[in-house]
């Protein structure tokens, strides 16, 4: 009798837990929404204009002492906690000038093979407009995103490099280095030479 009546009471508790099962809640992922892109050409008395974003609130251009003609400008983000770094260089039409600074820019996106996932290139060639260049998607925890350059191939080089104001972590920045990728791009595709 008394296996009975245990036996009856288990059975109850079974039977009046299973109810209303409490269940994780599915993992949320972070919406951000970044303002539709507006582009207007950037000319500030450079040997070449471009189409930035007006996101890029803050433009500041830098001097290179090591190398005359060279200079630096920085088109900042304040919303995304990111800039893309500019830097301008004349080759001169000196052969061994185009080969050197196209090894360096190779070269310095080779860097963040230590830290990057992958590194993913794309070549951009505009012949009408004499633009020529490689755009490279770095993914992983590397400490740029994104890096490029372009030239004419006689007298103008550009290197460009997206960097965020935030220890690397991509799956946290990758809204924003993809927004931002499109500026980059944008940048090379309307890039026009004096």
């Amino acid at each position: 009798m008394k296996f009975k009546s245990i036996l009856i009471i288990v059975l109850a508790i079974t039977l009046t837990a299973c109810g209303n099962d409490t269940l994780p809640k599915p993992s949320a992922h972070l919406r951000l929404e970044y303002p539709k892109a507006e582009y207007k050409t950037l000319e500030a008395g450079f040997p070449f204009t471009f189409e930035k974003n007006e996101l890029a609130t803050q433009i500041k251009a830098r001097a290179i002492s090591n190398d005359s003609g060279s200079y630096g400008i920085d088109l900042m983000y304040p919303a995304l906690k990111g800039t893309i770094y500019l830097t301008y260089k004349p080759i001169k039409n000196n052969k061994e000038r185009l080969t050197t600074l196209l090894k360096d820019a190779q070269g310095f996106t080779q860097e963040h093979t230590v830290k990057a996932d992958e590194i993913v290139e794309q070549v951009y060639a505009n012949k009408d407009r004499n633009v020529y260049g490689m755009f490279y998607e770095i993914g992983g925890n590397a400490a740029s995103q994104s890096q490029f350059y372009v030239t004419d191939s006689i007298h103008h080089f550009i290197t460009g490099s997206l960097y965020f104001y935030a220890k690397p972590n991509f799956d946290s920045i990758l809204p924003a280095a993809k927004y931002l990728q499109k500026d980059i791009q944008q940048i090379m595709e309307t890039i026009n030479w004096k």
